[in-house]
């Protein structure tokens, strides 16, 4: 070969440095990646599958971004949908509503900022877990969910009780913790529940018609901003709550032992485990 040819080929390689290494995403890396999408759908596919024969749909944990429209073949069948540690930042109207045989919603550790209305439409509701998320209020057709009996709220940012709480008679368990509650208005007289859990909030007013709950019997109020004197003393002497927790507000226990009712209060806790422990046999 000539100088002048060697010349030649050496600024033709000196041109394109780089054209002739291997690339930084070799083919069979993307053939990897196409093949670990049709895994997913097939995987979802699968899951599919199972719940039509089962009435149970279950995928936790899987980085999912929307609610799987996939699941609208199976409005007439699914009793239980566990969405749990996902991305979903909203619930589809069109879809969410038409489940008419779901007892229990399962959304905990999502990204959701607002519910649609069409989630009230679920008659047969029974369990719904919406803890961990964004949640700001509910929809004022909330109260329609008429067959809730377990409500879990916990680590949203609600201000407030939602009103629509109170119109649920059958509801027995209602967890609001880790929200930024401040007050409880005299509507609280009417909730229904047996259970409810307002620890870790920032509690400083509670009105004195809490006292009037029919069937309220544990009341958790922990880690709160309550001074002693916000405390309705009715709570003690005047109500039908056995279990109070009030641990890590403004005051000290032993000052709330002073009030009257609190033996009352105490007599209650203690016939009630004993209850419990007698089931138990």
């Amino acid at each position: 070969m000539t100088s002048q040819g060697v010349s030649a080929r050496a600024e033709a390689q000196g041109a394109h440095p780089r054209r002739a290494r291997v690339p930084s995403f070799p083919l069979y890396s993307r053939l990897d990646l196409n093949r670990g999408a049709r895994m997913g759908n097939s995987a979802l596919r699968a899951h599919v599958e199972t719940a039509q024969k089962t009435g149970v749909f279950q995928l936790k944990d899987r980085g999912l971004t929307e609610f799987p429209s996939e699941l609208q073949k199976l409005t007439s069948n699914l009793r239980t949908i566990d969405l749990s540690n996902n991305k979903i930042e909203s619930l589809p109207p069109m879809i969410i509503g038409k489940f008419t045989l779901l007892k229990s919603l399962s959304l905990n550790n999502n990204k959701l900022t607002v519910l649609p209305d069409e989630l009230c439409n679920l008659k047969k509701l029974e369990t719904l877990s919406l803890n961990n998320n964004h949640l700001r209020e509910l929809p004022s057709t909330f109260g329609q969910l008429s067959a809730l009996k377990t409500l879990s709220l916990s680590g949203n940012q609600l201000r407030a009780l939602p009103p629509p709480l109170c119109s649920l008679r059958h509801l027995d368990v209602l967890d609001l913790s880790k929200n930024q509650i401040r007050s409880i208005p005299d509507a609280v007289g009417e909730l229904q529940v047996i259970e409810l859990n307002l620890n870790q909030n920032q509690i400083s007013q509670i009105s004195v018609k809490i006292s009037c709950c029919p069937r309220l019997k544990v009341l958790r109020l922990e880690e709160n901003c309550l001074e002693l004197s916000m405390l309705p003393q009715s709570i003690l002497s005047d109500s039908q709550i056995c279990l109070l927790a009030v641990e890590g507000n403004l005051f000290e226990i032993k000052k709330l032992r002073e009030l009257e009712g609190y033996d009352k209060v105490c007599i209650s806790i203690l016939l009630h485990f004993q209850s419990l422990q007698r089931k138990e046999r």
